[in-house]
């Protein structure tokens, strides 16, 4: 089978190994959708060290080939895999929150991931997909379930502003989901394509940062938005995040910023009285609802598809993925196999 490794960083290979042998425990399936996520990329260039060589990727929707346990899908069933896995017996994973084991990991980073011909799972980590799901809109469905998670604790009502800060794949599906719950939604970045995307996905107003402290003045009447999405991941963007948020509003810091030199503004946390929550990977209900909300046409994820690459082609589509003005690119492991 063919599969994609990293063997040093910034050196991707389609390497061919053999088959994925099935055991007594795992389902076996067939890849039909990958996705590429920012993590594959910190992993590419090396931001994330992980051991070497490391089949990569963790984002895929696939059809079952060999179930040998006796409960979960059947051969043929098309399934998202939960990337993420967990011990069962740690004390988050007692406490019901198996994406925050302290053992834990995910694939393409602490274990091989799913860039391949062939991929086996634990049958508790698959989730149903309805078939009327296109291949595309599949390939936006486990990051979707991330972004759900984003939004779980954040009690969002109609009629509250929410802010999206940076309109990249996560962004676009935040905008959707905040606008789907009746918030007033504010997209903020410096792509005029992306503004206009988000602008057509139920955004009431786009703008470029810039224009932002004013925008929001004139919007909430000087108050701040109850809500905040950092979905850029710098330090210099969750400041922003901070000052914008109104006086006892929540923050979600789900871009994932890392290092950074200025410190944030402490005080403003102090005296806005804010909530800063910073949301990790999902739950199983949480890639359940993301299905869901597909499979009801309640979001539109098709149109944030950038690109689709074969799998023999990978540099490619992770040369695409780091350009600016790219959104979601996918890889095709069917063309050849």
């Amino acid at each position: 089978m063919r599969a994609v490794r990293l063997t040093a960083p910034n050196e991707i290979e389609v390497a061919e190994l053999p088959d994925t042998v099935p055991t007594a425990d795992l389902v076996l399936l067939e890849p039909e959708i990958l996705g590429l996520c920012g993590t594959d990329i910190k992993v590419v260039h090396g931001d994330i060290p992980v051991p070497l060589p490391r089949a990569l990727g963790h984002e895929v929707v696939g059809r079952v080939i060999s179930n040998p346990t006796s409960v979960g899908p059947e051969p043929g069933t098309r399934v998202l895999v939960d990337p993420s896995f967990s011990c069962g017996f740690c004390h988050q994973c007692v406490q019901l929150r198996p994406h925050l084991c302290t053992n834990g990991g995910l694939m393409g980073r602490d274990v091989d991931g799913v860039f391949a011909d062939l991929v086996a799972a634990p049958v508790e980590r698959l989730h149903k997909v309805p078939e009327s799901i296109s291949d595309r809109e599949a390939g936006l469905v486990q990051v979707l379930g991330t972004c759900v998670h984003g939004l779980r604790s954040p009690k969002v009502s109609p009629g509250d502003t929410a802010v999206v800060l940076g309109l990249g794949v996560a962004g676009q599906l935040m905008v959707q989901l905040l606008s789907a719950a009746g918030a007033t939604v504010i997209g903020v970045t410096r792509s005029e394509e992306k503004r206009k995307l988000a602008g057509s996905h139920g955004a009431s107003a786009v703008v470029a940062p810039d224009d932002t402290a004013e925008l929001i003045a004139d919007m909430t009447s000087g108050v701040g938005p109850e809500l905040v999405v950092e979905a850029v991941g710098t330090e210099a963007t969750l400041i922003q995040a901070i000052e914008w948020a109104a006086t006892g509003g929540d923050v979600v810091m789900f871009g994932t910023p890392t290092g950074g030199a200025q410190g944030l503004p402490y005080y403003q946390l102090y005296f806005k009285e804010l909530t800063l929550w910073c949301p990790r990977a999902a739950l199983p209900e949480d890639y359940r609802r993301a299905i869901e909300l597909v499979a009801a046409g309640n979001l539109d994820v098709a149109e944030i598809v950038t690109s689709i690459h074969p799998l023999d082609q990978v540099e490619e589509a992770f040369r695409s993925a780091e350009q600016a003005a790219s959104l979601k690119v996918l890889v095709d492991p069917t063309v050849g196999r």
